[in-house]
């Protein structure tokens, strides 16, 4: 059993219709997975908030819909939001086999603090969001943290091949030798915002270049039409 669980029923309603439902406190989802039909569920818009507040992405969700015997093993894939309140509009729930491997992304996040930082000046960077693996869904961890207390210098770096993970459950496809974080000096860190900005100066200026060519031919080409 999982260590979250979730009522929802079946949804009858479909298409532009379920506006009334949200209205009514209610959001649409479905149910998808590998060769299963896609369902049509809807849940108590209250009860997902606090949900989605629990449960990150690769959490294993017991999926209860009314008039089924049985719970179906589930995982959060796509919460749709309206941009401008955040209020839910839709969630995706994928369903499971817990005894076939499937491929996750993983969030990464920073944990500590690298003395590099505070001894020398140095700027934390993220390399990395994220990385992809596959395993058990049971074996797949909502994140992975990355201790950036060994960056003791600058330069150091925290790569995929370091990360605290067992290799016997999680089979990570990401490359071993992507930087995950690294400290860098401040000085780098300026010159290489400098030539972002200057490289996006001169992509501006090459696509106003081309456009003015591009207008000349025009206007030659209507100039000999008249012609």
């Amino acid at each position: 059993m999982a260590d979250i669980e979730l009522s929802v029923k079946p949804r009858r309603v479909l298409g532009k219709k379920v506006a009334a439902l949200r209205r009514q406190g209610v959001t649409p989802a479905n149910v998808y997975g590998r060769n299963l039909e896609s369902k049509a569920v809807e849940v108590e818009t209250v009860v997902l908030t606090h949900l989605l507040r629990s449960a990150g992405r690769n959490v294993i969700i017991d999926l209860h819909i009314e008039g089924e015997d049985s719970p179906r093993p589930v995982m959060l894939r796509a919460v749709q939001r309206e941009p401008a309140t955040s209020k839910l509009l839709h969630v995706d729930f994928y369903q499971v086999s817990l005894t076939q491997k499937m491929r996750a992304e993983v969030p990464l996040i920073l944990v500590g603090e690298a003395p590099a930082v505070a001894e020398f000046g140095g700027i934390l960077l993220q390399s990395l969001d994220s990385i992809s693996v596959e395993a058990l869904p049971g074996d797949i961890p909502p994140h992975v943290e990355v201790d950036v207390s060994t960056l003791a210098r600058l330069d150091d770096a925290v790569h995929v091949r370091e990360l605290p993970i067992d290799p016997t459950k999680l089979y990570v496809m990401t490359d071993a030798e992507l930087v995950v974080a690294k400290v860098a000096a401040p000085r780098l860190v300026a010159a290489e915002e400098a030539e972002e900005v200057a490289a996006e100066a001169a992509a501006e200026a090459v696509a106003a270049a081309e456009e003015e060519a591009k207008e000349e031919k025009e206007e030659e080409a209507a100039e000999e039409g008249q012609d």
